[in-house]
């Protein structure tokens, strides 16, 4: 054993697995009894000997042992057993499926009983006041926006947190009033306001209208604003409630964060547009339809010179406390125990000043007016009104609850629980239905009050339940008392609350550098949502969204990889710089799905990466027909066709750079009929000029469209199909060197 071995040759062996076997025996010989390796030793010598010989061999001498993996066999759906099966489940009724229908239709029904109420109920407590006093003047101000009286504001705060203390999933979220969905219905309350015959310049005027049917002969302004609000907020809630019964929750996913942000944005400066009037104190129309932002500042410079001194005094003054209220609450919210009442705080004082010092009487200035205590009879939604406001709701259901779902899911994730998408369409769809026939209008939860509501320790919803309790305090006792109360301050507070949406302007570069086709989204679908409509603005960012898509899928990146040398990686070689062209081998990648909008940009796109095969054909055939003309002057019989055929040998034997073209479809999500074609074209195309075409990293869709459109008929799938690059590059390697320069036909 501890003699030399001698070296042993292998005749007829390649030189270099020669050496590699020879130094293999040498180790082991040299070793002694008492030293030989562990096992541990002797796999790491092994790998280390096989990871020397690989380096040291060609890929193209390697042996190619092909992968095949076998197919489950598929079971045949039987459709309408499958549909009886779920219709008996559907149809069928049990107590124990009784109970858990309610139970997940009520959720409070499960967590209520689990409430731990030394550790959360003085969170909730804490939190349930400051919003309610937070949403007090913001119920009457937004109400306002929604061209209504300052008590239907409050009417629908209170039914809207009572109602998703019962049905919500949520913990954290504030539902209420919020100033996108006031403002959408504002304009639908101001344009049948006009369509029935009321004068916009003089809210407090009362006129007949033979046009509105009701059962009572006379109804003025008030009256019907607040139906139609209610009836379109009845309508919002039953198209979310039928959503919820179809499981159509996925049309949310339609509007992306950056679409919705630009969509709050835009609608941010429709409704400061709309607040500037009650800034100044004077009396314009609300302008409806195309260009309504423009439209009324064209009417509030008509009109500037009829500007109420006392209301912009006041406005000014509200600013200057307000804002930097809100600004140190912003900024010291990690230090404050609760945020300081800003609003409430001004609305106090300023009704304090208005009534005391007389400004309605002696300089006009316009005020809340009246706000009765109590509640109002319910009154079921005026039928009559459907059909002209049906369009309106289906915008308004979408974007209250598309918000309420985003944030829901937000606060959930951040606090580690899960939520369920289609009860919060549920919850906000009852929340707008039953507060519909109590003078209420839409509603959904909104970002700023849930800050508030869970910076200041809320547990559970039933900090919602204390909010209510501080509206109802008002309803009953406290809403008499903003009589005097001036309505350039409730303007005030509703524009100083924009600031969150108005302030994204700050996060433009960021998002400019993250992802450029997100913010031209933001850009389009805020622009239009403040210069054309709220409406159309939201159809347009959709619509804007889409195209992104489509367009993103039908112009994507396209690339040739290269091999990292000693791996089986291949990666885009314009990318990275320790990569190597393979010789003989084109791969290429195409980072999209293939289907009809972009397969000519893959044809091209291949062409330009590899060779375009149908010039090399129209060439060949034109040489040939060239050849043909020539060798029929010069000789004739059977020499001359001889002469003839080999040239036709020599042409379709032409040289390339490359004998085999691999695409890499791991970015290919699917095909569809159109995409199978192409494959197919390019396929044949390749073919007639020589080239085979193999497939890698097809996922189980491709290879089931493929297989379905006849693209395996005419040769094994194994030898087309490679279930990675590196398996593709290893076949096509052997089977050159096996057959030299072989025809695409003779590789099957």
């Amino acid at each position: 054993m501890g003699k030399p071995t001698h070296p042993v040759t292998f005749p007829g062996v390649w030189p270099g697995v020669a050496a590699v076997i020879t130094c293999y025996i040498v180790i082991i010989a040299q070793q002694e009894p008492d030293s030989r390796m562990t096992s541990m030793e002797a796999n790491n010598a092994d790998n280390m000997l096989a990871l020397g010989s690989l380096s040291s061999l060609d890929a193209k001498n390697r042996k190619y042992s092909p992968i095949i993996l076998e197919e489950e066999e598929r079971k045949t759906l039987n459709v309408k057993k499958i549909a009886v099966k779920k219709l008996k489940k559907c149809c069928s009724c049990t107590p124990t499926k009784a109970k858990d229908f309610f139970v997940d239709l009520f959720p409070v029904i499960r967590w209520f009983p689990k409430y731990k109420w030394k550790e959360w109920i003085l969170g909730d407590i804490m939190s349930g006041l400051i919003v309610g006093i937070l949403l007090v003047p913001q119920s009457i101000a937004y109400s306002l926006l929604a061209g209504q009286e300052p008590i239907y504001g409050l009417y629908t705060s209170f039914f809207a947190c009572i109602i998703y203390f019962l049905m919500g999933t949520s913990k954290h979220i504030s539902v209420g009033i919020f100033g996108v969905l006031c403002l959408m219905i504002g304009q639908v309350v101001d344009r049948e306001v006009q369509y029935f015959g009321y004068d916009l310049y003089d809210v407090n005027k009362t006129a007949q209208s033979e046009m509105f049917n009701q059962s009572t002969d006379f109804c003025d302004r008030s009256c019907l604003a607040i139906r139609v609000g209610s009836t379109l907020t009845f309508m919002a809630g039953v198209y979310q409630i039928a959503m919820g019964i179809f499981q159509v929750g996925f049309i949310s996913v339609y509007l992306s964060d950056s679409l919705l942000s630009g969509f709050a944005t835009g609608a941010s400066f429709t409704i400061l547009t709309s607040q500037v009037k009650y800034l100044l104190g004077i009396s314009i129309p609300r302008a409806h339809g195309p260009g309504s932002l423009v439209q009324t500042w064209v009417y509030i410079f008509k009109n500037i010179q009829r500007t109420n001194v006392c209301d912009v005094i006041t406005s000014a003054l509200c600013l200057l406390v307000l804002v930097p209220l809100k600004e140190i609450n912003e900024c010291y919210k990690s230090k404050l125990k609760a945020p300081i009442p800003g609003e409430l705080l001004v609305v106090v004082v300023a009704t304090l000043v208005s009534h005391y010092g007389h400004l309605n009487e002696k300089f006009n200035s316009t005020i809340a007016g009246n706000i009765p205590t109590g509640f109002m009879a319910p009154t079921p939604p005026d039928w009559s009104l459907i059909p002209r406001i049906a369009a309106d709701a289906l915008p308004i259901a979408i974007i209250g609850f598309a918000i309420t779902v985003s944030l829901s899911e937000m606060f959930a994730k951040k606090h580690g629980y899960t939520v369920r998408a289609n009860q919060e369409m549920f919850a906000i769809g009852t929340c707008n239905i039953i507060p519909a026939f109590f003078h209420s209008f839409t509603t959904s939860a909104a970002l700023a009050k849930t800050l508030v509501k869970e910076s200041t320790g809320c547990k559970t919803q039933l900090s919602s339940i204390v909010t209510a309790l501080v509206l109802l305090l008002v309803l009953l006792v406290i809403a008499p008392l903003f009589y005097s109360l001036q309505k350039c301050v409730l303007g005030v507070i509703t524009i100083v609350n924009l600031r969150g949406a108005l302030r994204k302007f700050i996060d433009l570069p960021r998002m400019w550098k993250v992802n450029k086709v997100d913010t031209v989204i933001w850009f389009v679908t805020m622009l239009s949502s403040a210069l054309i409509s709220t409406e159309l603005g939201l159809l347009i960012g959709v619509s804007f969204s889409v195209i992104c898509v489509i367009v993103r899928t039908q112009v994507p990146r396209a690339t040739t990889l290269g091999h990292l040398e000693g791996t089986e990686i291949y990666e885009d070689l314009g990318r990275y710089k320790n990569l190597q062209n393979l010789t003989g081998i084109k791969i290429f990648r195409f980072e999209a799905p293939l289907y009809y909008a972009n397969k000519e940009f893959f044809k091209t796109s291949l062409y330009k990466h590899t060779v375009d095969p149908t010039l090399i054909i129209v060439a060949k055939k034109k040489a040939e027909r060239q050849i043909s003309r020539e060798m029929e002057q010069k000789v004739t019989g059977n020499s001359g066709i001889s002469n003839k055929n080999d040239v036709t040998v020599q042409l379709s034997k032409q040289e390339f750079e490359f004998h085999t073209i691999i695409i890499d479809c791991s970015v290919i999500q699917f095909l569809d009929t159109a995409g199978v074609a192409t494959v197919k074209e390019v396929f044949k195309d390749y073919k007639q000029i020589g080239i085979p075409i193999l497939l890698s990293n097809c996922n189980a869709s491709v290879i089931d469209s493929l297989r379905k459109g006849g693209y395996f008929e005419s040769c094994n799938i194994h030898r087309l199909v490679f279930y990675s690059v590196h398996d593709a590059v290893m076949f096509a390697s052997n089977v050159h060197q096996k057959n030299g320069d072989w025809e695409a036909n003779t590789f099957c």
